[in-house]
């Protein structure tokens, strides 16, 4: 039997299990659901701020396991052409429901499902129009087509209105079922889609007089097609013959002087929980709450693609179940998770979390050319990660804990380049082809993380950090700089600004180092990436948070998102741009801050047919939260049976 359930721990199979019913069977009484009501997400609502401070302030007392858990229960009527209802279902003891309080939001989208992604693609594949146009090409075996199911924000076009609209875009496989389709787009032909009727509103042929062909040639990655593999790579193997140096109790994960809970959800996926180093807390909550990926093409087919694969798709329920060997290597832990369906149901993710140690080579080390002596320690990481499929691209969530207390998180972009068809040699400005008649287009990938800030308590303030050049008059040599540091007074979103080597520095009200500093910890936007979307176009007033590196606002339960709780479809008038309006104070107060980070990817022909992992991120490092490097009781290593000289020792 399982002990009671921490506040903070991932839905069960029990809770979903008990509250999707409950809100169906509560809206149906109230004579507002239809039979076919669809659901979106089921997700555990945050604890209470009283919660919240009784974690932060490491008091587990017995409030913590009696407070009731509330999940929120988004769903909707599929024959209405917009609206969702949230249901708050308070349970106790699991899975016995206390009450299910119910509101609309009127004009909203869903998240798109997983399972309608085939229903689009089969009403496409079924409207004659579609057909014909595929015929002008030469494509004529439907049974070879994909179609892709691509959120298309707000564009206000006639007969679009109040709808849940998908924008389409295809490519076929050549004559083999495991052929990269990816290699032959079918350019220009764009069926518009209502997801929640599944009728095809329309079918845009946006170069029927002059049809661009399809690209013909086989580019494959997978074995298979391949003429040879290689033999000469021997195996690294990795091993830890004592056992891993963590525990994992629950969701409850311990290593080395870290301690943290995971956590997972449908939309975010990846989640992480109070989070401390020698039992001094540092964040509440850390996730990855939104991305956006604007394209840059100018071409009326291409422009409506900027998609938020958080918002509009979930991280969560598109997780890859992990391999071992393939995914993760070495002495792995894995996790499961509990979400709930398109209907309702209860569906099991076996292995969406991976958690393992890794050798992260050289920690610090000194020579004493004058006792000549050396003293050198290796460094190790512990990593929680997960990997989402959305579409083409693969997103690997890696959040790595480093036994200095930095936290750090790395993105992993792999897959496959979303791909167009042009003449060969003839493409545009707008993209590089990457193959002859294979155009991959100029794109970003641009991720916000939402940190809840608890650096050695609730309170925290922020301090921003720029490096001057000393003025002439008090700089006779001409060499001097300095840190000018300044306390953010109200909420606000700030740049980085490289030429003065900016960054931000989280500071505890409460806590003091050995010097009577202020500890706290420090971000340096090391990926910052520049925002090229008009801020009041279609697309750029949709994703205001992209304008700065840095939003800092005071906790709010109900701001969880930068861009807005319903992106399918939105305006872009909810998100982090509104929750600054407020003009709070934030300074020594319970304070989220947004970053936001990403890549800037022109395509290269080396990214196709399957894309090697590029990198992104960022690093929050201990800044006079420690009176001295906290790494000096690592031990050195034993020296190991290695190679010397081309030897086995």
């Amino acid at each position: 039997a399982m002990g009671p359930i921490h506040p903070l721990d991932p839905l069960t199979r029990e809770e979903i299990g008990a509250a999707a019913p409950a809100a169906k069977a509560h809206l149906l009484a109230q004579g507002v659901a239809q039979a076919d009501l669809r659901f979106e997400s089921v997700e555990l609502q945050e604890p209470s701020e009283e919660v919240k401070r009784a974690i932060i302030r490491g008091d587990q007392a017995e409030l913590l396991s009696a407070a009731p858990r509330v999940l929120v229960v988004q769903c909707y009527n599929v024959a209405e052409p917009a609206g969702v209802w949230r249901c708050l279902v308070t349970l106790q003891d699991t899975a016995v429901v206390q009450e299910v309080k119910a509101e609309y939001i009127p004009g909203v989208q869903p998240m798109i499902q997983l399972e309608e992604f085939g229903q689009v693609e089969t009403a496409v594949k079924e409207d004659p129009r579609y057909i014909a146009a595929l015929a002008k090409r030469g494509v004529t075996d439907m049974s070879m087509v994909c179609v892709g199911q691509w959120s298309c924000g707000s564009w206000h076009e006639k007969g679009e209105e109040g709808r849940h609209i998908s924008h389409t875009f295809s490519w076929t496989r050549m004559g083999d079922d495991h052929d990269n389709y990816y290699a032959h787009p079918i350019e220009g032909v764009n069926a518009v889609v209502d997801i929640r009727t599944m009728e095809v509103l329309r079918v845009d042929d946006y170069c029927a007089d002059d049809p661009v062909p399809v690209p013909k040639t086989q580019i494959n990655y997978e074995p298979r097609f391949q003429s040879g593999i290689r033999k000469d790579l021997r195996p690294i193997a990795i091993t830890q013959p004592e056992g891993v140096s963590f525990s994992l109790e629950g969701y409850h994960l311990q290593w080395h002087e870290w301690s943290l809970r995971v956590g997972f959800n449908a939309r975010e996926g990846l989640t992480l929980h109070d989070i401390r180093y020698s039992g001094r807390p540092i964040l509440y909550r850390a996730s990855i709450a939104e991305m956006c990926v604007p394209y840059g093409s100018n071409h009326p087919a291409h422009a409506r693609k900027n998609v938020f694969d958080i918002g509009e798709y979930g991280l969560g329920k598109l997780a890859n179940s992990l391999q071992l060997g393939c995914d993760c290597v070495g002495e792995i832990r894995y996790l499961d998770a509990y979400l709930a369906d398109i209907n309702g149901e209860v569906t099991l993710r076996k292995n969406v979390i991976c958690i393992h140690e890794e050798d992260a080579g050289m920690l610090w080390k000194h020579w004493d050319y004058r006792t000549d002596h050396t003293e050198v320690r290796r460094a190790r990481k512990l990593v929680v990660s997960s990997i989402s499929t959305v579409g083409n691209y693969e997103y690997g969530s890696y959040w790595y804990f480093h036994l200095d207390g930095t936290i750090q998180f790395e993105m992993k972009a792999t897959g496959i380049i979303n791909t167009v068809a042009c003449a060969p040699g003839c493409g545009d400005a707008f993209g590089v082809e990457v193959a002859p008649g294979v155009v991959g287009q100029i794109h970003q990938h641009i991720f916000c993380a939402r940190l809840d800030l608890a650096v050695d308590g609730p309170l925290n303030s922020v301090v921003e950090c720029n490096t001057v050049q000393e003025p002439a008059a008090s700089n006779p040599y001409s060499n001097a700089f300095r840190v000018e540091q300044q306390v953010l007074q109200v909420e606000t979103g700030r740049s980085a600004e490289a030429a003065a080597q900016r960054y931000w520095k989280f500071v505890s009200t409460e806590g003091r180092n050995h010097v009577g500093a202020p500890t706290g910890y420090e971000l340096h936007p090391e990926s910052a990436v520049t925002n090229f979307l008009a801020p009041r176009g279609p697309s750029g007033a949709r994703a205001n948070f992209l304008q700065r590196q840095l939003w800092v606002t005071p906790f709010h339960p109900a701001e969880r998102f930068p861009a807005g709780d319903f992106l399918n479809g939105s305006s872009g008038a909810d998100g982090v741009g509104r929750y600054i309006e407020a003009g709070r104070s934030v300074v020594d107060e319970d304070l989220v801050a947004w970053h936001v980070f990403g890549l800037h990817h022109q395509p290269r022909p080396e990214d196709f047919p399957v894309q090697s992992c590029i990198m992104t991120g960022f690093k929050l490092m201990p800044s006079g939260f420690f009176s001295q490097n906290p790494c000096l009781d690592i031990p050195a290593s034993a020296p190991a049976k290695a190679c010397s000289n081309g030897t086995h020792a």
